[in-house]
């Protein structure tokens, strides 16, 4: 293996995982790592990319090209079978019987004709393994080249939140999958101040008697997405585990005012109210534009 081969081998390895805990580590460092998982997971995310940075460090004590080597030398071995395989050749010819078919073959001139000699044949299946090959290497640099890519635009670019863009594209207009019986129960009986446009977004899709909740006054946060019959909707992504995950929870918002502009961060005070179709909306007394939050999620 060429050293150029070697480097871009470990590079593919160790290096573009080491890029990933570097990352890490500045995140959680700077306090954003939150941007990209649920800071629940944390305790496992951030040692994790200590012990790889670790392994990278010893990776460095192996010279280059040695995770090519199986432990065995593909040079003896073949040696001694063609060896092998000459002597067994030469012990079955000193029979009168193969003497006499030996010589018949080297008599014929049909696999001179037809030019099949061995070393034409090996010659032609080494260049149909390399054409075979070399499609295969192409897809294997680009695969690389692209993984290096995403790679390094993570480390060099600065993090960002996800849009409300991406919010409008996961909204398939179902009830939210976290919505739970246990935050109807808290809703019905508990204290809502802390309540989120998730928790609100669970009650009012699950809700059973929506009545229970006409006048309760609602201060909460969030960017705005379009919304129906003259409302918005106050959206906000709830993670699980991580950004991949991130499902968008919305709560309608009926304001005697011109709505805000899509995307837009605003901080909402109202009071829960029934429309005429039965469904429940936020009365909003106060919307407050805002600077989108340090933690934009919620989990």
């Amino acid at each position: 293996m060429s050293r150029r081969t070697a480097l871009w081998n470990r590079w593919l390895g160790v290096g573009l995982a080491s890029c990933l805990a570097v990352v890490t580590l500045g995140l959680a460092f700077t306090g954003r790592l939150a941007l990209y998982i649920n800071p629940s997971s944390n305790w496992f995310a951030i040692p994790m990319a200590v012990l790889l940075l670790v392994g990278a460090g010893l990776s460095f004590l192996l010279p280059l090209g040695a995770e090519e080597d199986h432990g065995h030398d593909h040079g003896h071995g073949s040696t001694g079978m063609r060896d092998a395989a000459g002597t067994a050749s030469g012990i079955l010819v000193d029979t009168p019987l193969d003497q006499r078919s030996a010589r018949r073959v080297a008599e014929d001139p049909r696999p001179r004709a037809q030019g099949g000699g061995s070393g034409e044949g090996a010659a032609a299946h080494a260049h149909a393994r390399t054409r075979t090959g070399r499609p295969a290497a192409v897809l294997a640099a680009a695969g690389g080249a692209a993984a290096s890519l995403v790679a390094l635009s993570i480390l060099l670019l600065p993090p960002a939140s996800l849009s409300a863009e991406i919010a409008q594209t996961r909204d398939v207009g179902a009830a939210p999958l976290f919505a739970g019986s246990d935050v109807v129960n808290l809703a019905v009986h508990g204290d809502t101040t802390a309540f989120g446009v998730g928790d609100w977004a669970s009650v009012f899709a699950t809700a059973t008697n929506p009545d229970a909740f006409v006048g309760d006054t609602v201060t909460i946060t969030g960017f705005v997405t379009p919304g129906d019959d003259g409302t918005f909707d106050l959206t906000r992504l709830v993670i699980t585990h991580c950004v991949i995950d991130a499902q968008p929870a919305r709560v309608p918002i009926a304001t005697g005012a011109k709505s805000p502009a899509t995307g837009v961060w605003v901080s909402v005070a109202g009071t829960v109210r029934s429309t005429a179709s039965g469904t429940l909306q936020i009365d909003a007394t106060k919307v407050t534009p805002i600077a989108e939050p340090k933690d934009p999620y919620e989990y």
